[in-house]
């Protein structure tokens, strides 16, 4: 194994263990199902507790949706210390369904990385586009300083 292959294996790893450690992503039932280099993939089962009061996944899911998986993508390229400094979330229609949000970095600097992001509701009929977004992390450990 190279020691470049090794040390994704630990980005990897580490990447699972932050996510699982986050209180909240673990109230929402949210997994990391996909971590590779610039791309990153959220699953958020639906479940009654996430719905609004028309029955539909609540915004503020969704939105936790794209904040996670653009701050994960970002740490694909920046390092696992950093935080996301903005998203922008645009809620194409209604969802119900499992969600998968789908996070592409899109270009970094030395401390930050724009990432865009496409969320999808699993329907009947297959994946359905509800919500776009884009945002910004920006590295907060020993990168930061380079």
């Amino acid at each position: 194994m190279s020691d470049e292959h090794a040390g994704w294996d630990e980005a990897v790893a580490t990447a699972h263990a932050a996510f699982a450690a986050q209180d909240f992503t673990v109230l929402v039932g949210a997994e990391l199902t996909r971590f590779e280099p610039g791309v990153v993939e959220v699953r958020v089962p639906f479940r009654s507790a996430l719905r609004q009061q028309f029955g539909f996944v609540h915004g503020g899911v969704i939105a936790y949706a794209v904040d996670n998986a653009v701050t994960f993508a970002a740490g694909t390229r920046l390092g696992p210390e950093l935080l996301t400094s903005g998203i922008t979330v645009s809620y194409l229609r209604p969802a119900r369904g499992d969600l998968t949000a789908i996070a592409t970095v899109v270009g970094t600097t030395r401390r930050q990385a724009v990432v865009r992001c496409e969320v999808f509701a699993e329907t009947d009929d297959g994946p359905v586009l509800v919500a776009s977004g884009q945002g910004t992390a920006v590295a907060t450990g020993p990168a930061a300083d380079r």
